[in-house]
């Protein structure tokens, strides 16, 4: 299957091989990129570890990876978000890759979640999709959507809701039906 490889190994010699000369690029000079491109995509840095002694109370924002290990008493957005088997989050957690192993009190929104059998979950879940392994603890309704990371799940649909409701008790009389002089409720 797999083939132990000879890229070091010195080949059979044949007639008028010369030994391979060590090449060394010249070194660059100011402003110079040595002749090599820029790389047109930066390296992955590794996630943020929150250490189990510590304790954030605000919130926190990524466009990379967390692993939590302690407490966090805020809302958290990332790309992969980790919770460890001993932390705990006090708040809405917004991330493409959620894995839950330890307690999550509040909202989840993600494309991919995953409750492991240790997670505790008190909040509701809105998925792309979703894997709940058997022994996960969970109170609260679970949502599919398409787009879970959208603008419309989060605080500003529940405040717009209620906002919404002065304007329409405000909104002048229904038009009257020409035939009948009557409204839709049958008032006239």
């Amino acid at each position: 299957m797999f083939s132990k490889s000879r890229i070091n190994e010195p080949g059979p010699k044949q007639a008028g091989d010369e030994p391979a000369k060590p090449t060394t690029a010249p070194a660059p000079k100011p402003g110079d990129s040595g002749g090599y491109a820029p790389a047109t995509s930066k390296a992955k840095p590794p996630a943020s570890v929150l250490s189990s002694d510590l304790t954030v109370i605000g919130n926190l924002k990524t466009s990379g990876d967390i692993q939590v290990e302690g407490t966090i008493e805020g809302d958290i957005r990332a790309h992969l978000l980790t919770v460890g088997e001993g932390a705990t989050i006090r708040g809405e957690i917004v991330a493409d890759d959620i894995v839950v192993n330890g307690r999550v009190v509040g909202r989840v929104r993600g494309l991919k979640v995953r409750l492991t059998s240790t997670a505790r979950v008190e909040g509701d879940i809105i998925h792309k999709t979703i894997a709940i392994e058997s022994g996960a603890h969970f109170e609260g309704s679970v949502q599919r959507q398409d787009d879970p990371l959208g603008q419309n799940t989060g605080a500003a649909a529940r405040v717009a809701a209620p906002a919404a409701a002065p304007a329409a008790a405000s909104a002048p009389a229904p038009e009257t039906g020409p035939e009948t002089g009557k409204d839709a409720a049958g008032n006239g």
